[in-house]
């Protein structure tokens, strides 16, 4: 049996045909199919999503795809199941609504210098309905630093806002999961978390991209109201101030403070 080197993980709520766009994303990948697992996560919802998922995966055999289905929503949550089930070596985290070049997983596997980075693909944002691409911040990060053979976290600090558009070996996760009380600004928190394990990333050419569709109602871009924010912000802060503080001499004290301030900036700007 061929070893498993990557888990893609994408957790799904009431998808719908954008679901499909990605999982046809997955099937053209070059990377050699004997050597990922694919695994799918509806969460919060039932039929008749289950039913269509389970059709697409009976069409599309040949892909090492995982199902599973819960009945309690969240996307931290369903990441934590996909985390606990995973055996490949390192992880691909992609959102449902979003999807992959056809080289994206097998740049991402060379870029890694064999699971002792994190590497980091090329981000292309669009609106959805449409193929035009918009300014990202995380575009401009991938231009300016994607020469750089090793690159300090805190440098592309804005590609640790969450988990997806790069590889992760699974020796820095472990047993560290998303925190499940937050629905905001979960996936950072998760990105701190584990990087007092990560000492360099590397990229990819601009051959793995990872299209990230901006759609109205999408977790991604909701907007929420102010005290609301600001609760949850200083519960964030409260939370960062515990993992730092567990660990100073591994955390990089400019990327913590670099959390604080972009937690703090957010609450008032959105």
């Amino acid at each position: 049996m061929s070893e498993i080197k990557i888990s893609v993980i994408i957790p799904s709520f009431k998808p719908q045909s954008y679901l499909f766009a990605c999982l046809d994303s997955i099937c053209k990948q070059t990377f050699p199919l004997e050597n990922f697992e694919v695994i799918i996560v509806l969460n919060g919802c039932c039929e008749p999503y289950d039913s269509n998922i389970k059709k697409y995966l009976l069409q599309h055999p040949y892909v090492q795809w995982r199902y599973l289905q819960t009945d309690t929503a969240g996307v931290s949550n369903a990441r934590n199941i996909a985390l606990d089930a995973a055996i490949g070596k390192s992880v691909a985290f992609i959102d449902d609504d979003d999807y992959v070049s056809p080289a994206y997983l097998e740049e991402l596997f060379k870029a890694s210098n064999d699971g002792e980075s994190v590497s980091l693909s090329y981000p292309y944002a669009f609106v959805d309905g449409t193929d035009i691409q918009q300014a990202y911040i995380l575009t401009k990060s991938f231009d300016k630093y994607h020469h750089t053979d090793g690159i300090r976290p805190l440098k592309v600090r804005q590609f640790f806002n969450g988990p997806c558009m790069k590889l992760i070996p699974m020796k820095f996760i472990r047993e560290r999961r998303f925190d499940i009380r937050f629905t905001k600004g979960e996936d950072s928190l998760f990105m701190f978390l584990i990087s007092d394990r990560i000492k360099q990333c590397r990229f990819t050419s601009k051959n793995a991209i990872y299209y990230r569709r901006r759609r109205d109602g999408s977790a991604y871009f909701s907007r929420r109201k102010f005290h609301g924010a600001a609760m949850d912000a200083a519960r964030r802060i409260y939370t960062y101030c515990r993992y730092y503080f567990h660990n100073p001499s591994g955390y990089d004290f400019l990327f913590f403070i670099s959390r604080i301030i972009g937690t703090i900036k957010g609450t008032f700007t959105k």
